[in-house]
């Protein structure tokens, strides 16, 4: 795995992450992921990219996030989708918005579809 490819994950579990603030729970979660990926710089790019403007992070992570993910096989999509939808369920619950912003980017990555049979079974 490229050091694109790590930016992209890293980005994608900080994104859905920081919906409602980055609690210590969900720090340690994303620490956890950095280090089982050597991606802890990778991280803190992700990190400082959406702090840039929270607002806007949400749209300029779905073009990066884009880019990068549509060059990868469906199925590996699909399974960084539900990679970050477990981690994220890890602490208990997943809110309404962070599984909108899921979906939508299961849209864009054209797994819509296959994210959602993997999510029901």
């Amino acid at each position: 795995m490229d050091e694109l490819d790590k930016k992209a994950i890293m980005l994608l579990k900080s994104l859905i992450f920081h919906y409602h603030g980055l609690d210590d729970e969900e720090r340690d979660i994303l620490e956890e992921s950095a280090r089982k990926l050597s991606a802890s710089r990778e991280l803190d790019w992700a990190n400082k990219f959406i702090a840039e403007d929270y607002i806007s992070a949400f749209e300029r992570s779905r073009e990066f996030l884009q880019k990068v993910f549509l060059k990868m096989p469906e199925k590996e999509r699909v399974n960084e989708l539900i990679d970050v939808w477990d981690a994220n369920n890890s602490k208990g619950y997943l809110t309404e918005m962070e599984t909108t912003a899921i979906l939508t980017l299961s849209k864009d990555w054209q797994v819509e579809k296959s994210f959602l049979e993997k999510v029901n079974h």
